[in-house]
């Protein structure tokens, strides 16, 4: 792994963090779940983190069970409807370096480039974090290339009403979210927060795209850097919160996949260890020296059995908060498939489960927050929780 030479600042924004989560949220009181939302949920007058509520509604990718994903459409919508924060976008880079937001590289499956005729001979078959992909990808294109396509809904089975929106709005720059974030501040008079993360960096700095330089050379230009700036960043590679952790103050996060996998700059460099590793006591106290949350897979909180039914609440959460970590964990869905079966209703793909359950389930493991892709479902299940 890279060097994990602190940020000076690191250990203060922990302990501004560790006050969001302890002092705020009362975990370390040992208060109920419910009483320890209803006390952050009310102590967002201080800067920073500490201002969003506790648990936090994260609009994953926007709006995503609405709207196609990563749009304006999508970003807007998740305000609306009472996101805390929206996750705007995925980052990765065009062929002439600048940042757009779409959830992978590859396009086909989130744009009409298939129906661009002028573009069939840029479909290419790469390989990406040691998988093979056929497609359409972003640092094949220059961004006004881009700008000719429009979105389309990533997973029309699971959402055929989705469908609707085809091709009505265009890929954002990551510099259009810093301006619309702004824009939307003044007119909502409240803080818009947003949740960008770095995607696949390892990849895109072999090609002499790195990531984390683009990132923090617009965050700095737009003053959006500080230890108390409304951008949280986050990446599956710790070595790329590492990386920004040198290059910005924002609160960093470092997500977690399933435990038995390993961070792709992982693999390239050679380490060893997997996600179950940075779990541990031990990798939980090195990420706290970098970065100031964690983002796990929900399975990490609580695990589940073969039948995909809940199983154990782990330690992961206790033992994250003991090293001031926050939780993010991500990510509720409202549809069948997407539950733990336990929470699903009837066989149709799309049809919605009880979502309100698993919420429910998931807060009162003390996490501070949750990536859905049903924002409005979120808020609702914040109250019953809040109030329960």
């Amino acid at each position: 792994m890279g060097s994990q030479d602190e940020h000076t600042d690191g250990t203060a924004r922990r302990a501004l963090l560790g006050a969001a989560v302890f002092g705020a949220g009362g975990a370390v009181l040992g208060l109920s779940g419910t009483a320890r939302a209803a006390t952050a949920g009310t102590a967002g007058h201080g800067g920073g983190l500490k201002s969003l509520p506790v648990p936090t509604v994260i609009g994953h990718r926007g709006a995503s069970g609405y709207r196609p994903e990563h749009t304006f459409g999508s970003y807007q919508l998740a305000l609306d409807l009472g996101a805390d924060v929206v996750e705007a976008g995925d980052l990765v880079p065009t062929r002439d370096g600048h940042l757009v937001c779409r959830h992978e590289p590859e396009i086909g499956g989130t744009t009409d480039v298939a129906d661009h005729k002028e573009f069939a001979d840029r479909k290419r078959t790469k390989v990406l974090d040691g998988v093979s992909l056929t497609g359409w990808f972003t640092e094949d294109f220059t961004l006004a290339e881009l700008k000719t396509l429009r979105a389309i809904e990533r997973i029309p089975a699971n959402r055929p009403h989705n469908t609707l929106y085809n091709g009505r709005w265009e890929i954002p720059t990551f510099e259009e979210v810093l301006k619309w974030q702004d824009e939307q501040t003044r007119k909502r008079g409240k803080q818009v927060w947003i949740y960008p993360e770095t995607k696949h960096p390892t990849y895109f700095r072999k090609l002499g795209l790195g990531l984390e330089e683009r990132v923090a050379k617009l965050l700095h230009k737009h003053g959006k850097d500080g230890r108390n700036s409304p951008v949280i960043l986050q990446s599956f590679e710790p070595t790329s919160i590492q990386r920004l952790n040198k290059l910005i103050d924002n609160p960093l996060v470092v997500l977690l996949s399933a435990a038995n996998t390993r961070p792709w700059d992982f693999v390239e460099a050679g380490d060893p260890r997997t996600v179950a590793d940075l779990i541990t006591p031990k990798g939980l106290r090195e990420i706290a020296g970098y970065a100031q949350g964690i983002g796990p897979t929900l399975d990490l909180v609580i695990t589940k059995k073969a039948d995909g039914s809940l199983d154990k609440e782990t330690t992961l959460v206790a033992d994250a908060h003991k090293v001031g970590l926050i939780l993010h964990p991500y990510t509720m869905r409202n549809e069948n498939p997407f539950l733990p079966t336990e929470y699903r209703k009837g066989t149709d793909a799309d049809a919605y489960g009880d979502a309100f359950g698993a919420f429910k389930r998931y807060f009162a493991t003390g996490i501070d927050g949750v990536f859905t892709d049903n924002a409005d479902t979120g808020v609702l299940a914040r109250q019953d929780f809040v109030n329960g």
